[in-house]
Parts: C-alpha cells; sequence; structure tokens
C-alpha cells in the first residue's frame, strides 16, 4: 500500500517537473487531491528552477 501511494506522488512530482521545463503554466495542474497537488506543484517549480539554471 505504501509503495502504491508513493510511486503515484513520484509520478505527479515528475510529471509537474516536465511542465515546469517545458515553461507550462502552474494552473494545469490536473491534480485536485491536496498531496498529489502539492507534489506536482514541488516538481513544477523543480523543473522552472532547472530551466532558468540551463538558460544561464
Amino acid at each position: 500500500m505504501k509503495r502504491q501511494k508513493r510511486d503515484r506522488l513520484e509520478r505527479a512530482q515528475s510529471k509537474g517537473f516536465q511542465a515546469g521545463v517545458n515553461g507550462r503554466s502552474s494552473e494545469i495542474c490536473p491534480y485536485q487531491q491536496t498531496d498529489a497537488r502539492s507534489y506536482w506543484l514541488g516538481g513544477w517549480r523543480e523543473g522552472r528552477t532547472s530551466k532558468s539554471e540551463m538558460m544561464k
């Protein structure tokens, strides 16, 4: 059970990271549940940071 939850949250973070790197808006987050949404947004922030560092 714990592994399934972790995998789901890791997938949400990964999808958010990809959206951030690709310059997508945080408004497109597909998750409504608080925990998955938090992971997605965290990944999105990391992606945006990575993108800005690559541009330097």
